[in-house]
């Protein structure tokens, strides 16, 4: 697939991921004020899409749709470092249509700034153990079960929406874009670097793991 194609793939599939996780956070504070509901109505559209995005256009561009995913594949030298910069450029760009997209489907303002704080020590741990979690799904899978991905990557997020304290963004171009949305998903500007530099070191360490584990056994057996 030609570059500009694999592009336009990634800035879809990270639109449309937003766009679920931001409207059906909407969707579900409309319905009702039980949070621990909500959150399981905002759940579980994301790990649906996730395995719809990633079986439609996983063969165009890899389906990434994630900074720190497209990262761990350049440090792997599973994707070339010269288009690092236009996927991740896509990516965010994409995740910010998608929650504008969201907002006009609910008739609320198209653009705003979050609110809802999500900052601290216990949250920046939770981003890295879930962007870890993530990114060691995603090469394990290729890895054992390529065919099964979709289904592990959304799966994994759906788990991991739950066993996390910052309910698992695990993704920095859709932590660009919750801020752009002062709803259910939100998160403030003033809190992004903390998120962002939290899921690239997790990234890096599930990079790692990763490598070390599925590394084939350099030794030999003595010959009887």
């Amino acid at each position: 697939m030609s570059l500009a194609r694999r592009l336009f793939a990634e800035a879809l599939g990270t639109g449309l991921l937003v766009c679920a996780v931001v409207g059906s956070g909407i969707m579900a504070e409309s319905l009702t004020d039980d949070v621990a509901l909500a959150l399981l109505a905002n759940t579980l559209p994301t790990g649906a899409i996730l395995v719809v995005l990633i079986t439609c256009l996983g063969p165009i561009s890899g389906a990434h749709f994630n900074p720190a995913v497209t990262l761990a594949f350049a440090v792997r030298r599973q994707a070339p470092w010269g288009e690092v910069a236009p996927y991740i450029l896509a990516q965010v760009a994409g995740g910010i249509a998608g929650a504008l997209l969201a907002h006009g489907m609910f008739d609320l303002a198209l653009f705003q700034t979050a609110s809802k704080i999500r900052t601290g020590g216990p949250q920046w741990l939770a981003e890295s153990v879930a962007t870890f979690g993530l990114v060691f799904t995603i090469f394990a899978g290729v890895r054992q079960a390529p065919a099964a991905v979709p289904w592990l990557v959304g799966l994994y997020i759906t788990a991991a929406y739950w066993f996390t304290a910052s309910t698992s963004f695990a993704n920095p171009a859709v932590a660009i874009a919750r801020s752009f949305t002062d709803t259910f998903s939100g998160i403030r500007p003033f809190d992004l670097p903390g998120f962002v530099m939290a899921q690239l070191a997790g990234a890096m360490i599930g990079v790692a793991v990763a490598g070390w584990l599925f590394a084939p056994d350099a030794r030999q057996e003595t010959p009887a």
